[in-house]
């Protein structure tokens, strides 16, 4: 069974958490119905956080599924099966309409889903994108039989940070899905 663990945070504090027992009770029931879980903490990882380059991000968040299927593929088969199929043409309204990024109209070699591959290591992966208000990073991470995304959001003009706490709440809702997708469409390929 796969399980997934979310931490969700941002440069002042963290995002609202569940109950500790309310957490329990729902990891129980994830297990009866072989579920993978989803469960909320503050930290980000310093090693995940080293790869985004944005100095001071004002939002991050970060989803790490174990999987079997994890060393098996390179982090950018993992972005592309997360970005252009599991999230698809949602994902690409939410971020060209809503967000404002500017991407790239075709996936490439260079591009993913229409984000910039900006770096990458033998286990890692980070696109970047921009709007007119703010800057994005997601990076994805392989390594021991799990899978990392992080999401970093600098806010480049004050409105950013109207805009994008409304968005986040989609975006944490959305993403635990997503990643399960990622997962299962990979491991029956």
């Amino acid at each position: 069974m796969d399980r997934m663990i979310g931490i969700f945070g941002d440069g002042i504090g963290t995002a609202a958490a569940t109950s500790g027992r309310r957490a329990a009770i729902a990891a129980q029931q994830a297990v009866e119905n072989h579920v993978p879980t989803v469960l909320q903490g503050p930290d980000v990882p310093g090693a995940i956080r080293s790869l985004s380059t944005l100095a001071s991000p004002d939002y991050v968040d970060l989803l790490t599924v174990t999987t079997s299927e994890g060393a098996g593929r390179s982090p950018e088969q993992w972005a592309r099966a997360g970005i252009e199929d599991a999230a698809g043409l949602a994902g690409q309204f939410v971020w060209r309409v809503l967000v404002g990024l500017r991407l790239e109209r075709r996936s490439s070699p260079d591009h993913v889903g229409g984000w910039r591959i900006a770096d990458r290591g033998d286990s890692w992966i980070r696109l970047e994108a921009a709007s007119w208000f703010l800057t994005a990073h997601i990076v994805v991470q392989v390594d021991d039989g799990q899978l990392s995304v992080a999401t970093f959001i600098r806010y480049d003009r004050p409105i950013a940070s109207l805009v994008w706490p409304a968005l986040s709440i989609g975006h944490r809702l959305a993403m635990p899905g997503l990643l399960r997708q990622t997962v299962s469409s990979r491991a029956s390929t």
